[in-house]
């Protein structure tokens, strides 16, 4: 299933697609900035069964180089199949519009960033056929856009830097920085940027932080995600109480259960010893649900007189 930092890490792309030559100048890879941006299919399936889908697929025109694809993938997770299909990609893509293709990789840990940054050669060591090198914006590249005044200048970098350092320490001051800025945002700009963020931390514990920052800086903010997050907070609430009525409904049943057996047992001492027990006595053994108070009238009954005895001390 795929996860909601995962659509937010590539769906700003086609929301923002001059974004990619900011990140590109980042990166250290001058693109010039397009002058028009064609969102593509992103199916790349072939007339056989096998189904390939790039995440985010980019026409961009520029003034004076040809049109570039840019193929967008969000990456969560080493995974060494994703080389041979990237590669699938970047040649179907060549094929089928004879255009230049290039692969932008965004990732949310250090690990897989690097990992993903690595080049990978195809065909034998002596010869290689093919040398994949994606770019890959993530947190050990993306700037960390702190200040109102930087995160002013390009929002959708700004929102990219919260999405790619999510997990880092510094997420909590980007965040007020972006919270800032949308202050003074039409709700068309601030919209967005606000369901972006709030799809890429996903259930990360800078979620929480960034729902309230929304809350006390943008408290008039409402949109369908975030109505969704404030019913899953209840469904969570709700299911919280009902384990702990179910547990406490749990501990009474098992509660009654061992009183109704200490007391059947402590009848079952009377029966063998031939003892009579009056019904006054029998209702308040039957009655009583405290296991504790029957096990105490058990170890009486072994030796008391008669019935009421047990109750001597009580």
């Amino acid at each position: 299933m795929v996860s909601a930092p995962h659509e937010a890490m590539h769906r700003i792309f086609q929301d923002h697609p001059d974004l990619f030559s900011g990140v590109s100048k980042v990166l250290g890879v001058d693109f010039a900035p397009p002058t028009s941006v064609t969102l593509m299919p992103t199916d790349l399936t072939e007339a056989s069964p096998l189904e390939r889908r790039v995440d985010t697929l980019l026409r961009l025109e520029t003034e004076d180089d040809e049109p570039l694809l840019v193929a967008i993938e969000a990456q969560g997770k080493k995974d060494p199949d994703k080389s041979a299909s990237w590669a699938y990609y970047a040649s179907y893509l060549l094929a089928k519009y004879r255009l230049q293709p290039m692969l932008l990789v965004v990732c949310q840990d250090h690990a897989t960033a690097k990992w993903a940054e690595q080049p990978v050669q195809f065909g034998p060591p002596q010869w290689p056929l093919l040398t994949l090198r994606p770019l890959v914006a993530g947190p050990h590249n993306m700037p960390v856009i702190t200040s109102a005044a930087e995160a002013r200048k390009d929002l959708a970098l700004a929102t990219l830097s919260a999405i790619t350092h999510a997990k880092g320490p510094e997420i909590g001051t980007i965040l007020k920085a972006v919270t800032t800025v949308l202050r003074d945002e039409p709700d068309t700009v601030k919209n967005p940027v606000i369901e972006f963020i709030s799809r890429g931390l996903g259930k990360l514990p800078a979620a929480a932080l960034w729902r309230t920052l929304v809350a006390v800086d943008l408290s008039f903010y409402k949109s369908p995600i975030f109505e969704e997050v404030r019913e899953e907070a209840r469904a969570e609430v709700r299911e919280e109480a009902r384990a702990e009525v179910r547990a406490e409904v749990q501990a009474e049943v098992r509660a009654e259960v061992r009183a109704e057996s200490r007391a059947e047992a402590l009848l079952d001492v009377f029966e063998a010893r031939g003892i009579d027990v009056p019904e006054a006595v029998r209702e308040r053994i039957t009655n009583c649900v405290d296991p504790q108070s029957l096990r105490h009238w058990v170890r009486r009954a072994a030796v008391a007189p008669s019935a009421d005895a047990i109750f001597t001390d009580d």
